[in-house]
């Protein structure tokens, strides 16, 4: 049965905004994970979320504007994550807001996240001129050129009946990796694409059936941290490997994109990959 996680409330998503451009941190505004934990039931993993803002830039002490590239680790332990359009009014309330230096706009928001979400984020700016990320494709076998071989997906609503081990038992560690997934905002409904990569270690698994598993995330309403926690738990529970990594880079919207990472055995990546849509 798919797993529906509730519509959060009272939100900003899809709603007239005034936009301030004066800094305001009561601008933000978080939404607690549980609301997605607890209709997936268990959740004892690790990882981190780490947004880009794109869009960020406030004056210097002589009125000149400074742009930069902000980068929030936000750990997967915090009780809540941060509504996405609140983030983004709150980045642009930077904007004609007179700051000592780049260190001071980091201090600002390290410490207003921190507040909000109930943990230590770490917030990276990177002068625009400075920021050089290359842009790469998800590591991995790509699932997407399988042939279903007959088979018609017909499930768009989480499907983890289609997870099957392979036929030939064996034990591997395997990488893989589509740029066919997308869900929808469970407030606006709106398309949200992404390029998903899992590591595992276990029993050979089917790619066939992962694949339209992954796929029957189609018409699926939920956050993108929900998706990729009910992701790594509905493949925990079939399989019980003896690890297990999801991590998922979201097409950018409003000026930023969205990379939950979930792992069974350590709390971030080695490194954020900026994917070739982002």
């Amino acid at each position: 049965m798919p797993v529906l996680m509730p519509e959060p409330k009272n939100t900003l998503l899809g709603k007239e905004t005034t936009y301030s451009d004066q800094y305001n941190p009561n601008l933000l505004q978080a939404i607690a994970r549980s609301l997605g934990r607890d209709a997936i039931g268990a959740h004892d993993f690790r990882g981190t979320d780490i947004w880009r803002l794109y869009e960020l830039s406030w004056l210097d002490s002589h009125g000149k504007p400074q742009t930069a590239v902000a980068e929030l680790w936000v750990p997967a332990a915090t009780p809540s994550i941060v509504e996405s359009k609140s983030l983004k009014l709150y980045a642009g309330s930077f904007a004609m807001t007179k700051m000592k230096d780049m260190e001071e706009v980091a201090h600002r928001m390290t410490d207003d996240l921190s507040k909000l979400l109930g943990g230590e984020v770490k917030v990276i700016l990177k002068p625009y001129r400075d920021y050089s990320e290359t842009l790469a494709k998800m590591p991995g076998t790509s699932l997407d050129d399988i042939a279903l071989k007959g088979n018609v997906i017909e499930n768009y609503e989480t499907d983890p009946g289609c997870l099957a081990f392979a036929k030939e038992e064996r034990f591997v560690k395997e990488t893989f990796s589509t740029s066919l997934f997308r869900s929808l905002c469970p407030v606006t409904g709106q398309p949200d694409m992404a390029s998903i990569m899992i590591h595992y270690e276990g029993r050979a698994i089917d790619p066939a059936g992962l694949l339209k598993y992954l796929v029957s995330y189609r018409c699926h309403k939920g956050f993108h941290e929900q998706c990729v926690e009910q992701i790594y738990h509905d493949l925990r529970t079939a399989f019980n490997p003896k690890a297990l990594e999801v991590y998922a880079c979201f097409t950018r919207r409003g000026g930023i994109d969205i990379n939950p990472f979930r792992s069974s055995f350590r709390d971030a990546p080695s490194e954020s990959i900026r994917e070739l849509r982002q």
